[in-house]
């Protein structure tokens, strides 16, 4: 995957860099309370800062549809972004044009502007050629660090990529190592964690897994209808029956690719879906109940598990093994999380993981920091799993 990064520009000094950046955070009264994907482009503002370009931040923040909304301006995450970065920003509201213009002849080298939502203009999500060239007059080479939003072919994340030199930022050229690592050329044998509620959500991803990776492990709600496929009776537990031909066609895809599917043959069950409760008990899938659930794998599965990734050189990890949010059903997320965290420490494992309940069941475990990589992209992070090109990254590779 050959594509250039901070390292291959040369002096930059009074030259304008737009970045693209993913400032959609989550606000509350006023403010953010989380600024993860601020610290996560600190490193790619502050270092073209400090290298004296004029830095000009694109990003998106809400869902304004193409017109202007007064509580969706970047503005609002202006404080916020100033606090991460310890660095005074100047707020353009505008994306090109002559407030841009004059703005840019008010900052000094190595200022930071941030300019307002893309989104508020149509030609962003359209990906208008036009819109992009109008952004791109006012730079003088582009940076996409905003792995986030790579899967959007709009006009901040692939249009200017055709107009500017561009680049990938730190976190970009991170993230794209990282999944080079983990499924492009990756170090066999290489197993991936798939988990979740429902088969229909990854069926993509599934099918593009089963081709590429020696064992695939099947935890959370998928696991049961896979289970239920195969015959097992899975009681009142969460379950797409209507995908058994589905389940059936992975397997047998697996089988002939020399793919091992891993599903639990110890599960831990429940009658009613609440914290602790008093139903709880650990069985055999053949001995599931019809009015109970199946809410997390068991045990002697878990350990089995544990020992497959010892044999792993490479590991890829979306979604948890069970109802992890609820004690004590995250037991077997947690207990796989920190063999594969113990295996990476130890220099035995590549692990890359990612997506929204992914991140957060890492960092309920305790070992979000100890993976080789942990992406908290979502959708793109999904794209990749399924084997999609993102626009945004083929750009920058074009």
């Amino acid at each position: 995957m050959a594509f250039k990064t901070l390292d291959d520009l040369g002096d930059i000094t009074g030259k304008v860099a737009l970045v693209r950046v993913d400032l959609n955070l989550p606000m509350k009264d006023g403010s953010a309370t989380d600024v993860t994907r601020v610290e996560a482009v600190k490193p790619t503002i502050l270092e073209l800062a400090d290298k004296g370009a004029k830095v000009l931040l694109l990003a998106h923040f809400g869902r304004p549809k193409g017109q202007r909304h007064s509580t969706m301006s970047t503005s609002f995450v202006q404080g916020d972004v100033e606090k991460v970065l310890d660095k005074e920003i100047m707020f353009i509201p505008e994306v090109m044009g002559p407030v841009v213009d004059q703005s840019i002849g008010i900052l000094r080298n190595g200022d930071i502007g941030l300019l307002d939502n893309i989104r508020f203009w149509p030609g962003e999500e359209a990906n208008d050629p036009e819109f992009a060239r109008g952004i791109a007059a006012h730079g003088d080479f582009y940076v996409n660090d905003a792995f986030s939003a790579a899967h959007r072919a709009h006009a901040s994340t692939e249009g200017l990529a055709h107009h500017l030199p561009a680049y990938a930022g730190r976190a970009m050229e991170a993230e794209l190592k990282a999944l080079d690592a983990a499924l492009g050329t990756p170090e066999p044998p290489v197993a991936a964690v798939v988990g979740g509620a429902k088969v229909s959500t990854k069926l993509d991803v599934l099918t593009n897994l089963v081709g590429r990776v020696q064992h695939l492990i099947i935890g959370g709600g998928m696991a049961n209808t896979f289970l239920a496929a195969k015959g097992v009776d899975v009681g009142k537990s969460l379950c797409e029956h209507d995908l058994a031909d589905t389940a059936n066609r992975v397997m047998d895809e697996a089988e002939h690719a020399g793919c091992t599917v891993h599903l639990p043959y110890d599960v831990v069950v429940a009658k009613e879906f609440a914290a602790n409760p008093p139903s709880l008990r650990t069985c055999n899938v053949h001995e599931v109940a019809a009015d109970e659930m199946i809410l997390d794998v068991g045990p002697l599965a878990i350990e089995a598990l544990g020992d497959v990734l010892k044999t792993c050189r490479t590991l890829v990890w979306n979604g948890p093994m069970g109802a992890f949010e609820t004690e004590p059903f995250d037991t077997a997320t947690v207990a796989l999380a920190k063999t594969a965290a113990a295996l990476t420490q130890d220099g035995s494992l590549t692990s890359v993981a990612g997506g929204g309940d992914t991140v957060a069941a890492l960092a309920h475990a305790g070992v979000k920091d100890d993976f080789t990589f942990v992406s908290t992209a979502g959708g793109a992070f999904l794209e990749w799993m399924e084997g999609k090109d993102l626009p945004g990254v083929a750009a920058l590779t074009a």
